[in-house]
């Protein structure tokens, strides 16, 4: 183990550009030893703030996410992965550099231990149980590097029985409520768009590992954390659990409008569909003004927010039959510029297109070494004073003979280590 990796180093974590301050996290060291969605989201965004991350993967399969296609970006994906790059896997993957390693090799697993101990961050979603097996749970890690920070991602947490229990995205969509209140009035129960329990249980994971962190930093004390999918997207339904435990009935399906405001929902208009938001009395009163209705601003029945709740269904009628008169167009412009809150209904590409012609930003392109030039969509925080760094997600084992020099692996041991198939580092070229 060479003094580069050590928890307290610099490295390859300290970037900055140009000549810009040091990124927030920078010297911070993760081993990210997660796969799929939550843990490479967690780890990606510590990427964005500076953290060196060493992604762990296995030869020849790589993460999960690798062969989740198509779509696929580029023609020349690697053998067993895919005819390209898995737009999945790039989605949550950048700025890390990837080890492949086969675990079960004795070699191998004694690098990784190296890189844990090196660590000032561990993250892991294996199964309850394999993790410890290995020497890599954090009884093992923290007997070596006492201030390590280690969370440990899964689908129902370490207390919930069975602790084997598996859990994907739909599945804990269903279990926690979110899917049952998603979808149209009187309809089915909805999934969302999006893996949003595995987002919210990476945002959870990454502010868990920082807090803890700044404890490390200032005491040299660890922690070990741990991150549900089902605790996450419980405490993420925020008012609809409270709700329902206030009045002891399950919150009901409403569609595309919400159980407590009104207005706040979409509406049709002569040629698209708009979203209109005034989620307070005085918001509702410039509604009114702007749309030419002060017989609705006027009628007592909906001076206050409960009242438009209580009669939901008559100033809904009222409010889409106004604005079916006009197209979308024309509504946005009268809407934004009364100050009330007002948005289309876009698609994907259209929303990012928007965006970015708006002045936000929001999208980065960077050259990656099969796929050629990708975009690539920023984190949701922006850091002033030192912009976030942009390497491409990696091939697999891209790193691998990098990361074990540096681990102190002799180079004629990581050529063994290849010719057996325990390493996997693909031609440079």
């Amino acid at each position: 183990m060479t003094d580069d990796l050590s928890p307290t180093g610099a490295g390859a974590g300290a970037r900055t550009e140009g000549g810009t301050a040091p990124l927030p996290l920078a010297g911070v060291r993760v081993a990210d030893l997660s796969r799929v969605l939550a843990g490479p989201y967690a780890t990606m965004l510590l990427a964005d703030m500076g953290a060196e991350v060493v992604k762990v993967e296995q030869p020849g399969r790589g993460d999960d996410t690798r062969s989740w296609g198509p779509p696929w970006a580029g023609e020349a994906g690697q053998e067993g992965q895919g005819p390209g790059e898995a737009a999945y896997f790039l989605s949550v993957n950048r700025n890390k550099r990837s080890l492949a390693v086969d675990l079960k090799d004795p070699e191998g697993l004694a690098a990784v231990r190296e890189l844990c101990a090196a660590s000032d961050v561990v993250i892991q979603n294996f199964r309850p149980g394999v993790i410890d097996r290995l020497g890599l749970g954090y009884e093992a890690v923290s007997a070596r590097n006492p201030a390590v920070v280690y969370c440990s991602v899964s689908g129902f947490g370490p207390e919930h029985e069975p602790a084997t229990r598996p859990g994907f995205d739909i599945v804990v969509q269903a279990e926690s409520g979110l899917m049952a209140t998603t979808g149209p009035a009187g309809g089915p129960a909805s999934k969302v768009g999006v893996a949003l329990t595995d987002v919210l249980t990476g945002l959870n994971a990454a502010v868990g590992v920082l807090g803890a962190l700044m404890r490390a930093r200032a005491t040299g004390r660890g922690e070990n954390i741990s991150v549900s999918l089902i605790n996450s997207t419980l405490s993420g339904l925020v008012n609809l659990t409270q709700q329902a435990l206030v009045t002891g009935v399950e919150p009901a399906r409403v569609g595309n409008a919400h159980t407590t405001i009104v207005p706040y929902q979409a509406f049709p208009t002569a040629d698209a569909e708009i979203v209109v938001a005034a989620g307070n009395d005085a918001l509702y009163q410039r509604l009114c003004a702007a749309l030419d209705r002060p017989d609705l601003g006027a009628d007592p029945r909906y001076a206050t927010n409960p009242g438009r709740v209580a009669h939901r269904e008559e100033l809904v009628g009222a409010l889409s039959q106004t604005l079916r008169s006009r197209p979308a167009d024309h509504w946005m412009e009268l809407l934004v510029g009364a100050g009330v809150p007002v948005g289309r209904v876009r698609g994907v590409l259209d929303a990012l297109r928007t965006a970015d012609a708006s002045g936000d930003d929001v999208l980065r392109t960077v050259e990656h070494p099969t796929a050629g030039l990708i975009e690539q969509v920023r984190a949701g925080f922006r850091l002033e004073g030192s912009p976030p760094p942009l390497t491409a997600p990696p091939l697999l084992g891209q790193h691998s003979r990098q990361v074990l020099s540096e681990l102190g692996v002799d180079g004629a041991a990581v050529d063994a280590m290849i010719a057996r198939g325990t390493v996997q580092q693909p031609d440079p070229t």
